[in-house]
């Protein structure tokens, strides 16, 4: 593979953003948990939810702030690697980028700091309030920036003049074709993601023995979150998936290793496609199963890769086998909430050290699944940055050069593994200290006041001698 700018640019793009998608798909169910919590302690004054929403808090802190980070760098290159791509789409997805920095991030960083500080210096419902803000405000950069990148899977509600593009319909824009869709399969994954981990850790410390309390409830809820969602993602991946075969008929071709399509296509569940041979080899497939899965019908038609011209057809080599490790990891969580009612139902729940230990083999779940699902979606995409419109190489910054975005390119990735890696053991530390124990929080609670040991109002200093 030759080296220019325009592949140099690619592969930093997807570092950066492989590497900040990890924070977000962790922190907008994190936060929603934690106002959950907040709510529960709210509702129940039980000291355990407050311990609990303590200690996530400190997690989710540390993750917001790296994915902020992150994301920040990965805009500056909209300038510096893809100002051409800027000036093409700017009058779009400027708005668009801009309405999650004013819904989304304001509403977050004005509230992190209540959630974070508050606790014993305003109401209760005021930092419950806060909680509930900072959730709100994750999940509405979730839906700005995937209305962003949806739009430029499926473009819509807009006129192409003198090689740029201009709103016309921002409805059509914002609710784009592949939005809906892609909005509900990201969100269901993120909220997995969490549950998986709060699970992981929750079952980490029943092995240990260890604030049994607060691994009972993390368990149950997590595990409650898995067992309707992990059901639900396979819904809507067969949703997004039909969505895809009508507006990129080249992707699902791509994803599922098919070169000639037709009717009663087979579902191929091994093979090594050959871009140059336009041919898998060593093919394993089921018959007519995937004609069944993505029309409904055993003789419903697919596309196939030869029916595209070579230079507007994605390349099968990753997208294949990433889609298939999403799927994988989508019906291993479905495994996972099968045991858990499993086991619920038998009262063994709290006390399988086998499940427990399997929950904390599973805690990269989601994150992987994630990244495949990304990997699956962006390269599938390829060559268009926007879908039929634009391609990618038409998007690069002329003036840049082999030598800036390959010295950018090692800085990122020297930078990020220094900085990164520390806070990446930073959590892991927290998460091994644990949760402080529940009955420490009783002290700010009017039970604690009235139980804590109160010395005479008239002597606050004064020494008592020991009687003779």
């Amino acid at each position: 593979m030759e080296l220019d700018p325009l592949i140099l640019s690619r592969i930093q793009f997807a570092f950066v953003v492989s590497f900040h998608i990890l924070f977000p798909s962790f922190t907008v169910g994190l936060a929603c948990w934690i106002a959950m919590l907040e709510g529960l302690w709210l509702g129940t004054g039980k000291a355990i939810y407050r311990s609990l929403s303590e200690f996530w808090t400190k997690i989710f802190a540390i993750s917001f702030g790296m994915g902020v980070v992150s994301g920040i760098v990965m805009s500056y290159q909209f300038g510096t690697n893809w100002s051409r791509w800027s000036d093409i789409v700017g009058n779009v997805l400027g708005p668009l980028i801009q309405y999650e920095v004013v819904t989304a991030f304001f509403l977050e960083a004005a509230f992190l700091g209540i959630l974070l500080f508050g606790r014993d210096r305003v109401p209760r419902p005021i930092h419950f309030m806060s909680a509930v803000l900072v959730a709100l405000g994750t999940v509405l950069s979730s839906f700005w920036i995937l209305s962003a990148n949806s739009w430029m899977h499926t473009p819509a509600g807009f006129d192409f003049r003198d090689g740029r593009f201009f709103p016309v319909d921002w409805w059509q824009i914002v609710f784009n074709p592949s939005f809906p869709y892609r909005l509900s399969h990201m969100l269901t994954a993120m909220f997995l993601t969490t549950s998986f981990v709060v699970a992981g850790i929750s079952a980490w410390y029943l092995l240990r023995v260890r604030y049994i309390e607060h691994a009972r409830i993390g368990l149950a809820m997590a595990l409650g979150m898995i067992t309707v969602l992990a059901p639900l993602q396979l819904f809507l991946g067969d949703l997004h998936g039909l969505n895809t075969l009508e507006h990129q008929p080249a992707k699902i071709a791509a994803m599922e290793g098919h070169w000639e399509g037709g009717a009663r296509a087979p579902l191929i569940l091994f093979a090594i496609p050959d871009d140059e041979a336009e041919m898998n080899h060593y093919e394993l497939a089921i018959p007519g199963l995937s004609s069944l899965i993505l029309t409904h019908e055993l003789e419903g038609k697919v596309p196939g890769l030869k029916q595209f011209p070579k230079d507007e057809r994605p390349s099968p080599r990753i997208i294949f086998w990433t889609f298939r490790i999403m799927v994988g990891i989508g019906l291993l969580m479905v495994l996972v909430a099968v045991l858990h009612l499993f086991l619920r139902i038998r009262g063994r729940l709290y006390h399988t050290d086998w499940f427990h230990k399997m929950l904390v083999g599973c805690m990269p779940l989601g994150f992987i699944a994630i990244l495949c699902g990304w990997f699956t979606t962006e390269i599938g995409r390829q060559p268009w940055v926007v879908y039929g419109m634009v391609r990618t190489s038409e998007g690069v910054t002329p003036s840049l050069t082999v030598g800036a975005a390959l010295t950018s390119l090692i800085a990122f990735v020297v930078v990020y593994t220094l900085i990164y890696g520390a806070g990446t053991y930073y959590l892991i530390r927290l998460l091994q200290i644990g949760p402080k124990p529940a009955s420490d929080d009783l002290a700010g609670d009017a039970v604690g006041e009235a139980l804590r040991p109160k010395r005479p109002m008239s002597l606050p200093d004064e020494k008592i001698e020991p009687a003779e």
